[in-house]
């Protein structure tokens, strides 16, 4: 496999594109190279992919940098385990995303949105800025949690928001991130306390009461910072599908005509979507691990311990996977398979590291169209609508102001 020098600078100055574009260069789809002075293995494709999730070949222990890690995952949660253990808990969260868990995510979220739209209609709106709260409270509201005064919501929404936006950097903005983030886990720890002593009782079926009914692998339940770090992994990453609504929404105003066609077209085709959303959606570009068990693949041993990074974004823009990659088209899903999308992982959703929100972000997402269909709105002329593809995670640069007609 071949290699290049310290890739660091590269990397950060265009994190969405360096794999592919190196890749390309090298004529390869994986490299070696050096990230902060650490040796690490690039890989993209269909073929990669599928090495990276599938077989227990990796795992996450020291794969992501702290400054990453411990705002999206933190100790103790899921991502960090394997094997038997990682089933247990993988199914616990598939049981409150799925069979139903998803669609009233979606109904509530519609709900909220249309709601706060119909007090903002005497104006404009950043659709960035206005989104997070609104995903805040249907997390809220759907994982059965008691409706927090206006000042601990606040703050737990700015957090919940922090943990997506400042995953990508380093230094005092990324630690203030995650001092902000213990606190929202002193606060769910609080929380799991209360329900498991009977001061609070929350819905039996909710998310809230599911959590602190886990247990970890001895049989007694999980230790509270444990269930209170994957009470916050299952809130944030519902605040974190504001880039995936707005990125549908700048989608829906550039083409007129999908907008009439979704009005009266069938579920399927906010779905199909939704789905296209996800796959050209720069959210973010890479997942790392670190090698379980030697193996080899395309010709390179892979030895115990090696960090490989699998580029997420190149592979939604593959052209091998995706004909036409750049091109936004959700038709191609009436025969393309949309379990080879990467946004989120790959593999079996039961057994892998696969995220088990999938279906449940493909709901939010087709909520705010629905919203945003019913509703008289443009975008306002004039804002800077590029994407910085060096920033982790990128957003529209405007943040997408719209207004109402």
């Amino acid at each position: 496999m071949l290699s290049t020098p310290d890739s660091s600078l590269a990397f950060v100055a265009d994190g969405y594109h360096y794999i592919s574009r190196t890749c390309d260069r090298l004529g390869t789809d994986g490299f070696r190279t050096r990230l902060m002075g650490r040796p690490i293995t690039c890989i993209r494709g269909g073929e990669a992919a599928r090495i990276f999730y599938e077989g227990d070949r990796f795992d996450r222990e020291g794969a992501m940098p702290a400054s990453t890690f411990h705002l999206l995952q933190d100790e103790g949660s899921v991502q960090t385990l394997e094997g038997a253990a990682h089933r247990q808990r993988k199914a616990g969260f598939l049981a409150l995303l799925t069979g139903g868990g998803e669609n009233r995510m979606g109904e509530i979220f519609e709900e909220e949105l249309a709601a706060a739209l119909a007090r903002r209609r005497d104006g404009s709106i950043v659709l960035h800025d206005e989104l997070g709260p609104i995903l805040a409270r249907t997390a809220f509201r759907w994982a059965g949690i008691p409706d927090p005064d206006r000042e601990v919501f606040r703050a737990r929404a700015s957090e919940l928001a922090a943990m997506v936006e400042r995953a990508g950097s380093f230094g005092p903005v990324n630690w203030a991130a995650r001092l902000r983030r213990h606190r929202t886990e002193r606060w769910a720890a609080e929380l799991i306390v209360a329900v498991r002593d009977g001061r609070i009782v929350p819905p039996v079926q909710s998310p809230l009461a599911a959590v602190a009914r886990w247990i970890g692998d001895d049989g007694s339940p999980l230790p509270a910072a444990v269930a209170a770090v994957e009470l916050v992994n299952l809130l944030r990453p519902i605040v974190a599908v504001v880039r995936f609504v707005e990125f549908a929404l700048l989608a829906l105003a550039s083409r007129p005509e999908a907008r009439a066609r979704l009005a009266g077209g069938r579920p399927r085709d906010l779905t199909d979507f939704a789905n296209e959303v996800r796959r050209r959606t720069p959210f973010f570009p890479v997942i790392a691990g670190r090698v379980r068990r030697p193996f080899t693949w395309s010709g390179h041993e892979f030895a115990h311990r090696d960090w490989v990074m699998l580029d997420i974004y190149g592979t939604n823009h593959d052209p091998r996977l995706w004909p036409e990659p750049e091109r936004f088209w959700p038709e191609r899903f009436e025969t393309a398979d949309p379990r080879h999308i990467v946004a989120q992982g790959a593999g079996r959703v039961a057994e892998d590291h696969r995220c088990p929100g999938e279906s449940a972000t493909n709901r939010l997402i087709e909520a705010g169209l629905r919203v945003f269909l019913r509703s008289p709105w443009q975008l306002v002329p004039g804002q800077d609508l590029r994407v910085t593809y060096s920033r982790m995670p990128a957003k529209v640069r405007s943040g997408l102001r719209v207004s109402f007609r």
